[in-house]
């Protein structure tokens, strides 16, 4: 039996959000967990696309806050926390209940937290990064107008941290400033 199959049986082939027959597609809960849930175009293109939110549309999570399915619960909190400002889902979310392994898979995506938590400069280990740390190079990395590779190991001490962009900071390497991806540093004690 197919992953979509699964999913209509489980659903009754209705969006496991707001019960709608049409357009159906699987959703893969993100981040990276293997659950899936079977969601209709409309909820999926406002879910991807949150300036195209319908706030009426979500009042079907009113009944599908009460999902036995952890996924679709992950979802509906999601949804109802990005429209809490509009006072009914605030009062769903203080009615909802999940465990605490569903919540923080919920939270995993930054839904929720206050937007100075969501930006912050994470190392590959996920250990948050300051301006001023000193940070070691996980991987080889070509350095593109430079003419040289910074080698795995390589210890970039008091780097700053590029606001407009969460992934990058910046530090010496071979005496020259360069940029670095975050995924590819761990944090020096």
């Amino acid at each position: 039996m197919s992953l979509e199959s699964e999913l209509r049986a489980r659903s009754g082939s209705v969006c496991e959000l707001c019960g709608s027959e049409e357009s159906l597609r699987v959703f893969d809960v993100p981040p990276d967990s293997g659950q899936h849930i079977l969601m209709c175009l409309t909820c999926f293109d406002q879910y991807e696309n949150p300036e195209r939110v319908d706030v009426h549309h979500w009042r079907c999570l009113n009944d599908s806050m009460w999902s036995q399915e952890p996924a679709v619960q992950v979802m509906a909190w999601r949804m109802l926390t990005r429209l809490r400002d509009e006072g009914w889902p605030q009062d769903l979310l203080d009615m909802m209940y999940l465990d605490d392994e569903t919540q923080s898979w919920a939270e995993a995506t930054g839904e929720g937290l206050p937007q100075v938590d969501v930006d912050l400069h994470r190392d590959s280990n996920g250990v948050v990064l300051a301006s001023g740390d000193s940070v070691t190079l996980i991987k080889d990395l070509e350095v593109k107008g430079a003419g040289f590779t910074a080698k795995r190991g390589t210890a970039v001490r008091t780097i700053s941290l590029v606001q407009e962009n969460p992934e990058h900071i910046e530090g010496r390497v071979n005496g020259q400033r360069i940029v670095i991806l975050t995924k590819f540093v761990k944090k020096s004690n």
